[in-house]
Order: C-alpha cells, then structure tokens, then sequence
C-alpha cells in the first residue's frame, strides 16, 4: 500500500469489534509513534495502555460519561491510550514562549498521528478524543498533578470497513506557491 492510499485508509473510527488486540500489534504502532520527530529531539509524549477489564471499563466508564458522552461510543473500543505530555526540554519550551506556541503539544499530535497510521496499516481504527473527563482519568490511573494528560486514543477493529472518500477542502484552497 502505497502512503497516500494508507492515509485515505486512516479515519476517525467511532464503532469497534469487541475483538482483543495483541500487545505485540500495540506495540508496533507505539514503536512508530516512539520515532516521530520532536523540538530538540524533547520527546515529551508517555502513552499508557489500558487494555484489560475491568481498568478499562471503568476508565471508558468515567471519562466518557455526563457531559463527556458525546463520545461514549469510545467506551466500546477495547484499547484506550491515556496521552500525557512530560516535561520537556528547556529549548522547546523557551523557544515555545517566544513563538506563543507549546512545541511539546505539536510534537505529541505528530507521535499520534504516527500511531495512527501505523495502526490503520495493521486494520486497526483509531479516533483521537480532547474530550473526556481528565479529573477522573487522573484519579483512576493515579497520574500525579503535574502530568498534563493530552488526549485518549480509542483503538480497536472497526465494525465497518476504513477507507473511502473523506471531506476536505480542494488543494487550490489550502496552499499558496509564492513566485518572487
């Protein structure tokens, strides 16, 4: 499969198989998020698999319900992946300051994307969620209070097949060559 074909491939999944996922297949999607580039090779990304019940359960359970639950479709998935960010190097994040940008956060959405992709190329589905309850994950996983948790990665097998056409702006519209 060519790149561009495993980027068509990849999308948001919202419904999941039941079926386990070896920790061998995580693995390799991990390994590819573990050489994403970052600012001053900072690499400020820690992910924490919760793949056995009742963790998860309870986990897809609290953070996705009450005002979260426009994404209790992820409570199906039977893989969830706590993102958090660690501290990271001084460079990035003074350079990050003066740019009025968090290096760190780019760096970890590119570690994402990377497992992403590599998780499309072994059938798996993925949706990336910025919306859930994070007091109750931290209380669950016993994260300390200065770990900033990012995101969750839902994976599983998607019920339904991955691919097809996906609603995007025309080329024309998102790029600009400048002549001199």
């Amino acid at each position: 499969m060519s790149f561009l074909d495993l980027v068509v491939k990849r999308k948001s999944v919202r419904a999941f198989l039941s079926t386990p996922i070896d920790r061998t297949v995580l693995d390799k999607c991990l390994e590819a998020a573990r050489l994403a580039p970052s600012a001053c090779n900072a690499q400020p990304w820690h992910f924490i698999i919760c793949d056995k019940t009742p963790l998860r359960e309870t986990l897809a359970k609290e953070a996705f319900s009450g005002i979260y639950s426009m994404n209790a479709f992820a409570k199906e998935a039977p893989v969830l992946i706590v993102v958090t960010q660690k501290t990271t190097k001084a460079a990035p994040k003074l350079g990050g300051l003066f740019q009025g940008i968090d290096f760190g956060l780019i760096d970890i959405g590119i570690a994402c994307e990377h497992f992403q992709l590599a998780a499309a190329e072994e059938n798996l589905g993925t949706c990336m969620l910025g919306w859930f309850n994070s007091k109750a994950v931290r209380k669950i996983l016993k994260l300390p209070k200065n770990l900033k948790i990012v995101l969750i990665i839902a994976v599983g097998y998607p019920s339904a097949p991955m691919g097809g056409p996906k609603k995007r702006y025309p080329l024309e519209d998102i790029r600009t060559y400048v002549e001199k």
